[in-house]
């Protein structure tokens, strides 16, 4: 087909001006990466670790900077503002910020709601570069995209090395002493995995294992996958969330309850586990995993181990390069810190703040050893994002002990606590808890829950914390110079 000038005037222009526009977008790109970096944020945590609050007290203590003199940026006056802006993914529910911090900050004070999803914000910071630097480029913004998700959705990434077999098998293995899992396990024992699949049976081993799930979860263990068991959205009540772990038969033909449960499984994989990762995970720069430490020492070495394990499989999966289907998809790129921190040290008397952080630190020594890893900045610490008690000492059978106070979550009565020595050798607890013992021999652990307490800020302060300054630091402060 022949075009006169006038059509080919047209197809001209639509060819410069998609060459326009392509240059101009690379333009961009380079302009962004050269003078308005951005840093990726994951946030994920591990068994009610306080995400929610986390994200909420980061935020508000970037803009109003007054408890923030661990972050170097801050206590050399080289942040000049903090100011939210809509967030570059449009598809990507936002962080509700605002409601969270009146939720915490608000005249009746309580804990937000969890987010149950990923959720996404991004806060831009106007920093005026250190040194000679400084002088040569002058003010500049970095833009922080905080990415909020569940922690349970990190672990699935184990699966994409397991087939359904080998998960099947460990996961049967690892709950078998667990009285929580007591129910499905006589379930899965009843279910014939050679025989003819029946739905309503496919369905009933699903509904018995997300129970476990979610009795597993309340009782302080970190293994809870598949992670879309316990937040399934819109996928509830699809065949990709109706399969369980069941023993191994010895032969299943196709069309057996035992293949169908693996197709499900594979599916699960494919169609859940694999997306979110391309989607979220392969772009993320830095992550911070909570960790509910006390919360796992309250319930016990089990779960303490079971906190370990979990630690594993997450550095795991930050090590592309025994996951050939992620070195793929990440393409080079890797996150460059992860840090762990046990939250709610407002819980504990800041005189065990020091054997806390050295039990979160010889729990990621040991996970980095079990995980053979190498890659990215690791560190541990204990932090609490909002800090929701006071220190006391009180006299109790002619001895001191150091409490801390705060109101009950319960009841909003106040109420002092002394949750128990923890050991100054991290083994203590840590061999115990390897080696399978069913509880402390010679201690008890107490935590109880306390309200958020009522704030009275001064113009300039965020909320306050313990050490939220040196995560910053940890997380985002190199970028900031």
């Amino acid at each position: 087909m022949r075009l006169g000038k006038t059509g080919q005037g047209v197809v001209n222009g639509r060819v410069a001006d998609g060459v326009t526009r392509g240059v101009e977008g690379a333009l961009a790109s380079v302009s962004e990466a050269l003078f308005e970096p951005v840093i990726r944020l994951g946030v994920t945590g591990l068994s009610r670790a306080g995400k929610t609050v986390f994200i909420t007290s980061l935020v508000a203590n970037l803009m109003d900077r007054a408890r923030m003199p661990q972050l170097q940026a801050a206590a050399q006056g080289r942040i000049l503002s903090a100011y939210l802006q809509p967030q570059p993914d449009d598809t990507v529910p936002r962080f509700d910020y605002e409601a969270h911090l009146g939720a915490v900050t608000g005249p009746a004070p309580h804990w937000p709601d969890s987010t149950r999803a990923v959720s996404e914000l991004r806060l831009s910071l106007r920093v005026r570069p250190g040194g000679f630097l400084g002088a040569l480029t002058g003010v500049r913004t970095v833009h922080l995209d905080i990415i909020d998700y569940p922690g349970e959705w990190l672990l699935d990434l184990a699966l994409m090395e397991k087939s359904y077999a080998d998960w099947a098998d460990e996961t049967l293995a690892r709950i078998a002493r667990r009285p929580e899992a007591a129910g499905f396990l006589r379930d899965a024992a009843a279910a014939d995995p050679a025989g003819k699949l029946e739905e309503p049976v496919a369905q009933a081993l699903a509904a018995s294992f997300t129970a476990y799930l979610a009795a597993a979860r309340a009782a302080g263990y970190s293994d809870c996958t598949p992670g879309r068991f316990l937040l399934p959205g819109e996928l509830a009540g699809s065949p990709v969330l109706t399969f369980a772990p069941l023993p191994r038969p010895e032969a299943a033909r196709r069309g057996a309850l035992w293949r169908e449960m693996e197709r499900r499984y594979d599916a699960y994989r494919r169609e859940v586990v694999r997306p979110f990762f391309r989607s979220h995970f392969a772009r993320i720069d830095r992550q911070v995993v909570l960790v509910d430490a006390l919360g796992a020492i309250h319930a016990g070495p089990q779960a303490v181990e079971d906190m370990r394990r979990a630690m594993a499989e997450i550095l795991g999966a930050f090590r592309p390069g025994r996951n050939p289907w992620l070195a793929e998809l990440l393409r080079g790129r890797r996150v460059e810190r992860i840090l762990f921190a046990a939250t709610k040290a407002d819980h504990l008397h800041h005189s065990q703040h020091g054997r806390l952080t050295a039990i979160m630190e010889a729990m990621l020594r040991e996970a980095r050893d079990r995980a053979d890893f190498a890659g990215a900045k690791t560190a541990a610490m204990s932090i609490a994002s909002l800090r929701a008690t006071v220190e006391e000492t009180v006299s109790r059978d002619g001895q001191s002990l150091d409490c801390v106070r705060g109101a009950l979550l319960a009841s909003g009565k106040p109420a002092a606590m002394y949750p128990g020595e923890l050991p100054q050798d991290p083994a203590a607890l840590l061999v115990p808890a390897r080696q399978g013992a069913a509880r402390w021999l010679d201690a008890d652990f107490a935590v109880m829950g306390f309200a958020p307490a009522k704030l009275s800020l001064k113009p300039g302060e965020g909320p306050p914390h313990i050490r939220l300054d040196r995560a910053a630091e940890f997380l985002i402060g190199d970028r900031l110079t």
